[in-house]
């Protein structure tokens, strides 16, 4: 029988082909992280000490904002830990974590961009109903179903990831555990778990993103009605908007899981996009844009700066 040593501890090689960039890639991707949490902390700040924005529109964009600290939040610290010059071990245990965090939030956030799409089709083809398909029974359903199947599927894809045994390399070919870089590792035959990571993640988000195409083809078909041409004009710009959010974080995952032959350095440029970029502008794109939130950002505004002269 053959002697087989468990891995323990992984070392993180980091992204790829970009030795001597550490400390410009640190001070960039800092900047990200922390305007990600900026904006994200700023609208939440504004959902819930506004009193004119505690309706069921700014429901779902609180809750994006929560996803949108806490994905980033999965592998930014470590990566910004040893970009600064610190080590690059992670523990198997920390592995583990970060793949089960990573696809528990990202599978979450897939699953409320949908969710969000629904809401727009119905607040702008049947404005009348708005109020009674979405009650707060019905949001409060939807939005704990995101966070539940969210979890399901991150407990499936990482029980089969971390069912196999892992003996050695124990260098990640990466700057964090995600599936593809993980299996890489295993001393097993990984095609059975590949095949089902391209049906469970890559299909599965191909298929939330054309239903999303789909919610929204309806909604431009009840746009184009609207007799007032500011009306279409506010319509369509809210639209192209969330397309625009929606296309910047479902293209990256269709991109990474999809494609046949993997791109080391392509998947890492393309997962930064979806990690921190992303979440950085969503703040802009689905609130700090809307009229009543600019005015409720104002009124906060003005209380904390009457709170510092006191």
């Amino acid at each position: 029988m053959r002697n087989i040593s468990m891995v323990t501890k992984l070392l993180l090689l980091g992204i790829p082909h970009t030795e001597g960039l550490e400390t410009t890639l640190f001070i960039l991707f800092l900047s990200f992280y922390f305007f990600t949490l900026l904006g994200n902390l700023l609208i939440l700040l504004i959902i819930v000490s506004s009193i004119r924005l505690h309706t069921l529109m700014y429901f779902f964009p609180g809750k994006l904002s929560v996803c949108d600290i806490f994905f980033p939040s999965v592998s930014s610290p470590k990566m910004l830990f040893y970009l600064s010059g610190n080590s690059q071990d992670i523990s198997y245990a920390g592995c583990v974590s970060q793949l089960f965090f990573y696809h528990f939030l990202g599978c979450t956030e897939c699953f409320l961009y949908t969710v969000m799409a629904y809401d727009r089709f119905v607040a702008i083809c049947y404005p009348l109903c708005y109020k009674v398909i979405m009650s707060h029974r019905v949001c409060a359903i939807l939005a704990m179903g995101t966070s539940f199947f969210g979890c399901i599927q991150a407990t499936f894809l990482t029980t089969l990831t971390f069912q196999l045994p892992y003996c050695g390399p124990s260098e990640v070919d990466y700057y964090f555990c995600d599936i593809p870089v993980t299996l890489k590792l295993a001393c097993a035959d990984t095609s059975t778990l590949e095949m089902v990571e391209f049906i469970s993640v890559g299909f599965m988000s191909l298929s939330w993103f054309l239903l999303i195409i789909t919610s929204y083809s309806c909604t431009v078909c009840s746009i184009v009605q609207i007799h007032s041409a500011e009306g279409r004009c506010h319509a369509f710009s809210t639209c192209s908007a969330h397309l625009t959010a929606i296309l910047l974080a479902y293209m990256p995952v269709v991109l990474i899981y999809l494609q046949p032959t993997p791109n080391p350095w392509l998947n890492a440029a393309v997962q930064i996009l979806n990690n921190l970029v992303t979440p950085m502008l969503n703040p802009l794109i689905y609130s700090l844009r809307n009229k009543e939130v600019k005015y409720s950002l104002r009124k906060v505004l003005q209380q904390l700066d009457l709170l510092s002269e006191k």
